[in-house]
């Protein structure tokens, strides 16, 4: 039986949690196993693996769980700057949560922490991302190599991306884009020296 465009945006949405969430988790499982060695180094060399891979699985579980997840009503953990301070805090990116979009409503920080999946993806080299409001709802100011967000992931943003061509790279972008229709708005990416700029305005 033909494969659905609505299914398969759910299958490329699992397997891209999946994958972020895989190398932490066998890292998990590869420090267990080392914990029966004799040597004592080897014992305290794994229980500190153990113990940071199940804080960055922790991170990413709980991040995953209010941008993808969360329907509204009250929050079932930490607040979302807090997420997304936990959830860039071992990578090479910085993340900025400022007062401004601490003081939006949920659902509006929920697309905002969607938003800095699609941008933090554009800077495999590190850099900054900082968190912002405007007028039209949750902004992200994106400081590094990138200028732009690549032609894929701005089509899969407007949503002109027929759900079966989505690949593991746009399924994210092509959310943040439901999800802000859903609220009344588009994203638009503006380009600038030394990054780029990803905003919400009214539809």
């Amino acid at each position: 039986m033909p494969v659905t465009a609505p299914l398969r945006f759910v299958e490329l949405l699992a397997a891209r949690l999946c994958h972020d969430l895989v190398s932490p988790v066998a890292a998990i499982a590869n420090g267990a196993e080392l914990l029966g060695e004799d040597d004592p180094d080897f014992v305290r060399e794994a229980v500190a693996l153990v113990g940071n891979s199940a804080r960055e699985a922790n991170a990413r579980l709980q991040f995953f769980r209010f941008a993808y997840g969360f329907g509204g009503g009250g929050l079932a953990g930490p607040a979302p700057h807090l997420l997304a301070a936990e959830y860039f805090s071992g990578s090479v990116t910085r993340c900025d949560y400022g007062d401004a979009a601490r003081a939006l409503p949920l659902m509006e920080q929920k697309l905002a922490c969607a938003m800095l999946l699609v941008a933090g993806q554009a800077l495999p080299r590190g850099g900054r991302l900082v968190v912002g409001a405007g007028s039209g709802g949750p902004v992200i100011d994106a400081i590094g190599d990138a200028t732009s967000l690549p032609a894929e992931t701005r089509a899969a943003l407007a949503r002109e991306t027929d759900p079966s061509e989505l690949t593991t790279r746009t399924v994210p972008a092509y959310f943040a884009g439901l999800l802000a229709a859903a609220q009344g708005r588009i994203l638009v990416m503006a380009g600038r020296p030394g990054g780029f700029r990803l905003a919400t305005t009214r539809s």
